[in-house]
């Protein structure tokens, strides 16, 4: 068997430095404690070469003016420890969650699958870069020695069997992680590193140390064996970023939620799945000024709520963290919080990413990523209520229907039929009849004799109504303030003049046909609501 160990060095550094890319190749010390103490408790290379020791305050490390500080983010250590289990999901299904910095992946027999042993490294180190994370790599039969080896040594390091203790034996002792007084008590014997310590006699070294020092004897000469410890990385796909500073406007935002949207597609595609729908979740500002709505003027101030969700749903599940970003832009235009911003929280539902073949004789089509933004510029140009597919409602109330998210259309097509038959002039079968509406209704004037339409005026036309045919009283909702009351008579029309700038449109022969007209009781008037084609 083969382990691939993967460690994250300056883990807490990592995690800070992955949320804010900008400080990437930055001398980096992150301060921690109960204000107002706070003290450097880590520090990466460079802001160690500037002078910065682990254990000074805050106001001695703000002197070094090269070195950026920053506040531990143990939200963003969760973040990074979650797209570090992402990682290792995404090469070996057998897995152990060894430290919050550290993973160790069983890597037998994958040769087959990603071609040889070195692309298996080199694939590791680059989804770890696409991640924003880096990563040191040791592989060694022996689970222990691959372990210690990734905590201790830079880059890929391949052990081969037989040479563990060989390659051991340059690490410090403090690789193997002793408790501080055995630490102390090997530097005063002058033991430094693992191949001194291998070399002390184990029952004088159990005397004076006792079992753990027999442990650490036996991980310096890479003799300790374990079980691979499984762990199932979780389906929550979730960064969070708390902000030092409150962020009212929107460009500043939207720099942070690309940053954030970022992270999350390559979590995704590493686990090979996509996004079906985006939640977003702000935690707001106090602002006194706003922390009432007044409801109105007899009714009570409702405190304003402290936070801001919205829940973008997409059609087709993606990953493109650009069309993402274009789409919540647009959401936070037509619907922007009321309050500053102090923490943002974007997780995603995954779903299997779609993989569809167009059809040869289909016609073509936009795509479903594309036409979504399409979608979301309109919505937010005449509102979501006015951009959709339109559906009917059940109920009884005449031409009522709701505009629903559009979907396309299923991917899975039939080519069509060389004997499908279609109607012409000349053929006997018998024509559909289709019913053009009339949006807004036309109001229309209606002369009656013995209670049947006989003339109209509409449009600017005068005509005889020759046959008609009703009426049919629909009417409903008499609890709601939209109930409906109409008697419809569906006639035919034959205009005889036309009037004013009707003229110029059309003439009185082209208008003549089938029309519906309804009397509306509660509004006591007469309207077109379409015509028979």
């Amino acid at each position: 068997m083969a382990f691939a160990s993967i460690h994250v060095p300056n883990f807490p550094v990592q995690a800070v430095v992955r949320a804010e890319p900008s400080l990437c190749n930055k001398a980096v010390a992150l301060v921690d404690g109960t204000p107002p103490i706070r003290n450097v408790i880590v520090a990466n290379e460079l802001a160690l070469l500037a002078g910065i020791e682990l254990g000074m305050t805050k106001s001695q490390a703000v002197q070094f003016h090269a070195v950026e500080i920053r506040n531990r983010s143990r939200v963003q250590e969760k973040s990074a420890h979650a797209a570090l289990l992402d990682l290792g999901a995404s090469v070996s299904p057998r897995m152990e969650d060894t430290a919050p910095d550290t993973i160790i992946l069983d890597i037998s027999g994958l040769t087959s699958l990603f071609g040889s042993d070195e692309n298996i490294y080199r694939q590791l180190m680059q989804r770890a870069s696409s991640m924003g994370l880096l990563v040191h790599v040791a592989v060694s039969s022996n689970l222990e020695v691959a372990l210690h080896a990734a905590r201790g040594f830079s880059g890929i390091t391949v052990i081969p069997p037989g040479e563990e203790a060989k390659c051991l034996g340059k690490l410090s002792a403090r690789a193997l992680l002793p408790s501080a007084e055995i630490l102390e008590t090997l530097e005063r014997w002058g033991v430094r590193d693992c191949a001194a310590l291998a070399a002390l006699p184990v029952l004088q070294l159990s005397e004076r140390l006792g079992q753990e020092g027999v442990r650490l004897h036996e991980l310096a000469r890479g003799a300790c064996l374990r079980s691979l410890v499984l762990a199932q990385p979780g389906v929550r796909f979730e960064e969070e970023m708390a902000l030092d500073f409150a962020v009212a406007e929107l460009e500043p935002l939207a720099f942070l939620l690309g940053r954030l949207l970022d992270q999350l597609c390559a979590r995704l595609e590493a686990r090979a799945l996509a996004a079906c729908a985006i939640r977003t979740h702000f935690d707001l500002e106090d602002s006194f000024e706003k922390d009432f709505q007044v409801l109105g003027e007899n009714s009570p101030p409702k405190l304003a709520p402290k936070t801001y969700e919205k829940v973008l749903s997409l059609p087709v599940p993606t990953r493109n963290s650009k069309m993402f970003l274009k789409l919540l832009h647009l959401q936070l235009q037509a619907d922007p919080p009321h309050a500053a911003i102090v923490k943002i929280i974007l997780s995603a539902e995954p779903a299997r990413p779609r993989a569809a073949q167009g059809g040869l004789f289909l016609p073509s089509c936009p795509d479903p990523e594309k036409l979504e933004l399409t979608i979301g510029r309109l919505a937010n140009l005449v509102g979501h209520a006015n951009v959709g597919s339109p559906e009917l409602i059940d109920t009884h109330r005449p031409g009522d229907f709701r505009m629903a998210r559009f979907a396309p259309a299923s991917d899975e097509s039939t080519i069509p039929q060389k004997n499908a038959t279609a109607f012409t002039p000349g053929s006997r079968e018998t024509p559909l009849t289709a019913f053009r509406v009339f949006r807004p209704e036309i109001q229309v004037n209606v002369e009656l004799q013995q209670n049947d339409p006989t003339r109209i005026y509409f449009r600017g036309m005068r005509g005889n109504i020759i046959a008609a045919s009703g009426p049919w009283r629909t009417s409903g909702d008499w609890w709601r303030e939209d109930t409906w009351q109409q008697d419809e008579w569906d006639v035919e029309v034959r205009f005889d003049s036309v009037s004013g700038q009707s003229q110029k449109i059309s003439s009185p022969r082209t208008q003549n046909g089938i029309y519906r007209i309804y009397y509306d009781s509660l509004r006591a008037a007469w309207f077109a609501r379409g015509r028979y084609d």
